[in-house]
């Protein structure tokens, strides 16, 4: 096994029970990762967390969405429900990598570092992405190998964050555990296309 590092996708209170786009599930999610870090986290060189931390982010927020493209608003900067879940923050993570400001954002490498509260402007933005504040840039310096995935939801962030990595050329595994999709049927989907790709999908206790 190469130098591995764990990607914790979207555990926020708006993707959990109550939240703004809740799946079924999320919560107890969130608890999983958590023991299984506090478990395993000698076993990583790298632990990074990503967020929808969403400002303007143009048409992917809809009053009518088709929950394809458009969506209601959630993971909206600044609120409650885009921190990260309790459950995660109590882990002390140092990478935080915040998506989706000014745009759709599905995987978390479309991110940048940002270990604040506050809203950044879209300049700001750009210039982070142009200074390769970014979560491919974090593992390459890092040294990973292995990249590990879990969050929410199966059937889009964590399917995005999985096929970058591939694509990318990290080993990369889903803990099929350790994330939930938006439905059984597009569970299902993401798993066959992720499969497709190159990831491998395990059970967190049948990792090495």
């Amino acid at each position: 096994m190469g130098t591995k590092a764990l990607i914790i996708v979207d555990v926020q209170p708006t993707f959990c029970e109550g939240g703004e786009l809740g799946v079924a599930g999320g919560n107890a999610v969130a608890e999983r990762i958590a023991a299984y870090v506090n478990a395993n986290r000698g076993d990583y060189a790298y632990i990074a967390t990503t967020q929808d931390w969403h400002i303007v982010p143009g048409a992917h927020f809809s009053e009518h969405p088709d929950f394809v493209d458009s969506w209601p608003p959630h993971g909206v900067a600044g609120t409650p429900n885009a921190d990260l879940h309790p459950a995660i923050t109590a882990l002390n993570i140092q990478h935080h990598f915040k998506k989706g400001q000014y745009s759709a954002a599905y995987s978390g490498f479309e991110g940048i570092e940002d270990n604040s509260d506050r809203q950044q402007s879209r300049s700001e933005v750009r210039i982070a992405l142009e200074q390769g504040h970014t979560l491919a840039n974090a593992l390459k310096t890092a040294g990973i190998t292995d990249v590990d995935v879990v969050g929410i939801a199966e059937s889009h962030c964590v399917k995005e964050t999985a096929l970058d990595a591939v694509r990318l050329g990290y080993h990369t595994r889903v803990f099929t555990d350790l994330t939930v999709p938006v439905s059984a049927e597009l569970g299902e989907q993401a798993r066959r296309e992720m499969a497709t790709a190159g990831v491998e999908l395990i059970e967190s206790g049948q990792a090495d």
